[in-house]
């Protein structure tokens, strides 16, 4: 609010008769309300009633008691500013201005000090202006106070607050404003969506073809996923053509998700017979199947861009970093559903187990029945939300070129460019596990049936560590966060080797299922932590001007850290294995053959040629696991990275206060 005169002179400005001048300070609104002064608390002074526009202020004549308290309540909450500097300034303030009312469902955004140099509120809450007010960052300007003065959430009237330990006040979902918890709810519903197709195509899919394809060729079907790797390219489209009617999200929000839903519901009538066409002639059929898969996750990463994007401005600053905590929580439900649920409910053997008296040879869930059914929910879901949630309306509209000359900025940054390496090289060390150990345990012998029972446990704790993963990075700076997870996922890489190399020779057992049930935990663990870290690091360092391309490139670095290695690692599986068909011993019955019977030894370390020699009658023995090989490799080269360059320079960008972020550095204006 703006602070007026609130008496047009004062009878007497000598020290000499400051406590008179002190003794009652009539209001201009309200003469009948008057401050007195000493006040009854000596540690709450409602600066309302100090008259500014007095050169030779009441501020500069105060006792020194009453100049400490102004002086600190004004570094605590305006750092930079001081009574002198207001009392020049008040003039500017707007004339008129009536008291801001309190939202009791919006909490108000308060400075307070941060770790690192980082502030949590007070300048930092109002990011936006900071293009449009150059000023604003200079700390001894006289412009800056007059601002700071006109803004309508200008408040001196509050006892500076105890500066907290957490950047943030709320740490309880519970303990957030009403307005934020729907929000968040509406975030979870909407990166939940996205992670429905994402279970499939980096889940269940690659599952059911192992049957049919190769470690290389299922490498090829991880190019499905590429769109969320490649969606900083058209991330600047999505920020800055939008239609005011719909508002900035909504204009893309409403349209993907109605392509979404038509796009499941086709590929639900058709599935079938592309999974088959996928696995035909040597596999080579996967390429077109991956195509449309492809598609599909798109549209999911375009839809992503414009979630991120909303997400800065639906939750209030203080509890940003529950978005985040939005994101773990709905898009690991969604791939929870689409890749352990619908793999337990897909297996004939799980099925028959639970549900079936008389058994079947199909699951109770099919896959095209699983995609049309999220075809219509997707179409349900966009038509509520197109009635039912309004977006703020703004005025801010860049146009394209803006937003890619924004983007190359953004890359142009040291900072920027830092962390970029960061995300390219950090995941190398677990590529290994999280893409080929499921796989290989199904190798051994491990069901279809016992991977869904792993997962399915490992869920609530999945969940439940990614609520409590964002209290970390709340509690803690996310970057040391992040960099604690690292070390333990290293860990859990290497046990997870030590899990397959121990596989029992006579078959699955209850001890062993636990193990496996126990390193599926720990490396789901330290996977959510370090996500929900580094997703809470980039909502903080975003620039909410341009929001949208500034955290889509952010999260489009750290997903293809994760997505350019797959590919690769895959083919070094199929590469440094060794492995033989040896022709079997004597001749099997001729109806037991389900291909030509094997009679000279060849390679079957593909899968295509391990079909061939198991259904000619043959046995393929494995005389080096290319797996072993390829995950020393990766661990190896995680721990050198982590310690040479990743851990040090996580610790300097964690360090640098939040300017060293934006386009353009305030101080060399």
């Amino acid at each position: 609010m703006s602070i007026e005169p609130s008496v047009p002179s004062l009878p007497d400005t000598s020290p000499s008769s400051q406590d008179e001048q002190f003794s009652t300070l009539p209001l201009r609104d309200n003469p009948q309300d008057s401050f007195h002064y000493p006040p009854a608390n000596p540690e709450h002074i409602p600066l309302r009633y100090i008259n500014p526009s007095i050169r030779n202020s009441p501020v500069e004549q105060a006792s020194p008691a009453l100049q400490l308290d102004i002086q600190g309540t004004l570094e605590h909450n305006y750092p930079g500013s001081s009574p002198n500097s207001i009392a020049d300034s008040s003039q500017m303030g707007r004339k008129g201005d009536k008291p801001r009312l309190k939202d009791p469902d919006r909490p108000e955004s308060k400075a307070t000090g941060g770790e690192n140099g980082h502030t949590n509120g007070g300048m930092d809450s109002h990011l936006e202006m900071r293009r449009k007010h150059p000023s604003l960052d200079s700390p001894d300007s006289t412009s800056q106070t007059a601002h700071l003065l006109s803004r309508e959430d200008f408040s001196l009237d509050e006892k500076p607050p105890s500066t907290p330990n957490s950047p943030n006040a709320n740490t309880s979902f519970f303990d957030l404003p009403r307005q934020d918890r729907r929000n968040f709810l509406l975030l979870v519903l909407l990166y939940f969506l996205q992670g429905i197709p994402m279970g499939l195509a980096t889940g269940s899919v690659p599952f059911l073809l192992k049957s049919h394809l190769s470690y290389g060729q299922i490498g090829v079907f991880s190019l499905a996923s590429y769109p969320y790797s490649l969606k900083l390219f058209w991330s600047p489209i999505v920020d800055a053509v939008w239609s005011p009617a719909l508002g900035r999200r909504k204009s893309w929000i409403l349209p993907i998700q109605t392509f979404s839903g038509l796009a499941l519901i086709y590929l639900g009538s058709r599935i079938k017979d592309m999974l088959s066409a996928a696995g035909a002639t040597d596999g080579s059929g996967v390429w077109s199947f991956t195509g449309w898969w492809f598609f599909l996750v798109f549209l999911c990463a375009t839809q992503d861009i414009a979630v991120d994007g909303w997400a800065l401005t639906l939750l209030s600053l203080p509890n940003l970093s529950y978005a985040s905590t939005a994101q773990t929580v709905g898009l690991t439900a969604g791939h929870f559903l689409s890749y352990t649920v619908f793999l337990a409910f897909n297996s004939p053997d799980f099925a028959n187990r639970w549900f079936r008296s008389t058994p079947s040879e199909v699951g109770v869930m099919t896959l095209a029945g699983y995609l049309t059914f999220w075809g219509w929910s997707y179409l349900i879901v966009t038509l509520g939300l197109a009635m039912l949630k309004r977006e703020d309306k703004t005025k801010e509209k860049d146009s394209i070129v803006e937003v890619y000359r924004s983007m190359i900025g953004i890359l142009k940054l040291k900072n920027i460019q830092s962390i970029i390496i960061v995300h390219l090289i950090a995941k190398i060390g677990f590529q290994a596990n999280d893409g080929v150990t499921n796989l290989k345990l199904l190798d051994k012998g491990f069901s279809q049936e016992d991977l869904a029972l792993t997962v399915l446990i490992d869920f609530p704790f999945e969940i439940s560590l990614g609520y409590y993963a964002g209290r970390w990075s709340t509690m803690y700076p996310a970057m040391h966060v992040w960099c604690w997870a690292f070390i333990g996922r290293l860990f859990a890489a290497g046990i997870a080797q030590g899990v397959v190399m121990m596989f029992p020779k006579d078959g699955v057992q209850t001890w062993y299922l636990f193990t496996v049930i126990a390193s599926h935990i720990f490396s789901t663990f330290t996977n959510t932590v370090m996500f929900v870290a580094i997703s809470a690091f980039h909502a903080k360092i975003s620039d909410p001007l341009i929001g949208g391309t500034y955290m889509t490139l952010l999260a489009t670095v750290s997903n293809l850290g994760g997505t350019f290695p797959r590919f690769f690692i895959l083919k070094l599986v199929d590469y440094f294995t060794v492995a033989t068909c040896h022709p079997p011993s004597s001749p099997p019955k001729t109806d037991l053959l389900k291909a030509d019977l094997v009679t000279v030894p060849f390679s079957c370390a593909l899968e295509a040629q391990k079909h061939r020699c198991l259904d000619g009658g043959g046995t393929c023995a494995i005389e080096r696991d290319g797996y072993y090989i390829t995950n020393v490799i990766c661990v190896i080269i995680g721990v050198v990275t982590f310690l040479g360059y990743i851990r040090p320079a996580a610790m300097k960008l964690q360090a640098l206060p939040l300017r060293a972020w934006r386009l353009v550095d305030p101080d060399s204006r």
